[in-house]
């Protein structure tokens, strides 16, 4: 049975996961038959991920205090619907509203998930075990999501791309509902203004930069800065401020937010690049994005051992100056190169992804209490998936529409350039800010 609950909370993780990149090499296709310009199509993107990052730490307190299965079933049944509204859109609006019902359904599953786990296997070995399945098949999500999408987007069109998620998300719910028993609620709350503020910062922050709207951008700053207010008044807060005086957690945080933000933005220019610039369909831009997210899933585990022998430092400066080789090798890239000359960008970047991600976790946790630990996880996850928004809405501001081919590729130049001096800037902050070594933790994945 305790076997049958994990798979369970697997699946709903995966899901997660792979509607961060099912949907990047649809983007050209969908764009076309909704007729959506590059900055929709971003919010197609960032719809999903700036809410889920927005509500992410508020899903985890909401499952504290009202039972974490209950919060489960909601979130996939949040996530099924909005899905289904995907599929069904008729124009851009439409089915980025429905994105941002997606975001907020994922804001329910992924802490509830983990936490339903936790549950289940109390012992630490055991848990250790758990844990490391649902990292492989959340980890999976990365290459399926590309490839599943650019075969289901040749063969059936875009719609579909959606449209999988809801018999699963149907049969998640079933089996969570029989299999995971009741929990038991905390008395507490849920910080409702810190959500709704850390909301705004970023949803507006986003729209600022997207839609080139200064005023729009003062307006995240004041919202950002009423974040703070609300959070240090709060008897509950969303974020607990104190957990970032440690100068290692503040800098791991901004290095995870700086790691996603090239990551997450780099995808969706390469998709863009790959069909619109290099003419390759559906199928062959998914199979082309292969080396951006294979070595990333194989290192993961690696890196993890090496954190363990050697503290996160070495690996997360490592990977963030193999960063920025990867993305200075744009600079070789004209209107008339091929995919042979992007390749060294998508592999090394990947590599340097790979060693980043395991280390990144945990200098974020390492200085945690051991009663904070998750929710300095929560933090770190949820930095992670604010800095992807952040650099889907800049890398396509930056890289422009892939129809004015020579912009958009000095664009790209630009975007190396950018990204090249970001990555090096946080090995600097990570060599000044991180332990050598952490010393007397079991850390636990946390997505």
């Amino acid at each position: 049975m305790r076997t049958a609950i994990l798979f369970t909370m697997c699946a709903g993780m995966f899901l997660v996961q792979l509607d961060v990149t099912v949907v990047n090499v649809a983007l050209p296709t969908l764009g076309s038959e909704l007729n959506a310009n590059v900055p929709q199509l971003q919010w197609v993107v960032v719809g999903y991920s700036v809410v889920l990052a927005a509500l992410l730490l508020a899903g985890g307190a909401l499952g504290d205090v009202v039972g974490h299965r209950g919060v489960v079933l909601t979130g996939l049944a949040v996530f099924g619907a909005a899905s289904a509204a995907c599929g069904l859109a008729q124009s851009a609006g439409w089915l980025v509203a429905a994105r941002a019902v997606q975001g907020a359904g994922a804001a329910l599953l992924l802490p509830g998930t983990m936490a339903v786990i936790t549950g289940t296997f109390p012992g630490r070995t055991e848990r250790a075990r758990a844990w490391g399945i649902w990292a492989g098949i959340s980890a999976l999500a990365l290459p399926a999501g590309p490839l599943l999408g650019g075969i289901l987007v040749q063969t059936a069109g875009w719609r579909p791309v959606f449209w999988l998620n809801v018999p699963i998300v149907a049969a998640a719910a079933v089996a969570t509902r029989r299999l995971v028993p009741p929990d038991v609620r905390k008395r507490g709350r849920v910080d409702v203004p810190g959500a709704a503020t850390a909301a705004l910062a970023l949803g507006s922050g986003v729209y600022a930069v997207i839609a080139k709207t200064p005023w729009v951008g003062l307006l995240a700053v004041a919202a950002a800065v009423a974040f703070v207010v609300v959070e240090r008044r709060s008897a509950a807060p969303m974020l607990p401020l104190p957990l970032l005086r440690s100068r290692q957690t503040a800098g791991a945080n901004l290095v995870s937010a700086a790691m996603n933000f090239v990551g997450l933005g780099s995808v969706l220019v390469f998709t863009l690049y790959l069909q619109d610039v290099l003419g390759a369909d559906p199928i062959a831009a998914a199979a082309a994005m292969l080396p951006m997210f294979v070595p990333m899933v194989l290192l993961g585990p690696v890196s993890g051992r090496l954190t363990a022998r050697f503290g996160p430092r070495p690996q997360i400066v490592a990977g963030l100056l193999l960063g920025v080789a990867a993305m200075l090798n744009l600079l070789r890239i004209g209107p008339g190169t091929g995919y042979w000359t992007l390749l060294p960008t998508l592999f090394v970047l990947s590599v340097g992804m790979g060693l980043l991600t395991a280390a990144v976790v945990t200098a974020a946790v390492a200085d945690a209490p051991d009663e904070r630990a998750g929710i300095a996880g929560g933090v770190n996850n949820a930095a992670r998936q604010a800095g992807g928004a952040l650099g889907v809405a800049v890398f396509g501001a930056v890289a422009g529409e892939p129809a004015a081919r020579g912009s958009f590729v000095h664009g790209l130049h630009l975007l190396g350039l950018i990204s090249a001096g970001l990555w090096f800037a946080a090995a600097v902050l990570a060599v000044v800010t991180v332990h050598g070594r952490v010393r007397g933790k079991r850390l636990e994945p946390t997505g």
